[in-house]
């Protein structure tokens, strides 16, 4: 039975510290596979990202991604964690940490979960300019519902 932990917060998040916390301890893993989203500048105009979500219903939306993919692939532990509020360039967004016995389904749990994230949990990116001139919402990606599309059995 794997080690799930989700969390949505809007406090800096430790990755170093989230490996070690998946690692103290254990003898039986054999591979931890980190992901660390970071906000970027979009070439020098971007002072921030804005990121809002649905209290309830995101956390409900992490654990059930979690969970599909401690379901779906033979992992140890699974830490994800998502930021929200307002987010500078250089800055974590999202940290996944997923630990197996074997490489691969780290690997592979990690990045399902990444590509699930990016299209059903209820989050919302808002830019703020550097400038100051007036940005909007960023919208969703055709790329992202394509990356999620090839997790079909």
């Amino acid at each position: 039975m794997a080690t799930l932990r989700t969390l949505i917060t809007a406090d800096p998040i430790d990755t170093a510290g989230e490996i070690a916390a998946i690692q103290a301890g254990r003898s039986d893993i054999g591979a931890v596979v980190s992901f660390t989203g970071l906000c970027r500048d979009e070439d020098g105009r971007l002072d921030a990202l804005e990121l809002e979500h649905y209290p309830g219903m995101a956390e409900k939306e992490i654990g059930r991604i979690a969970a599909q993919a401690a379901e779906r692939w033979e992992v140890s532990a699974l830490t994800v964690i998502h930021r929200h509020g307002r987010i500078r360039p250089g800055e974590t967004i999202v940290v996944v940490v997923a630990a197996s016995t074997h490489r691969h389904a780290a690997f592979e749990a990690a990045e399902f979960v990444m590509d699930f994230l990016k299209t059903h949990a209820p989050f919302w990116k808002k830019e703020h300019a550097r400038d100051g001139t007036p940005t909007g919402w960023v919208a969703a990606k055709a790329s992202d519902d394509d990356a999620k599309a090839r997790w079909k059995d």
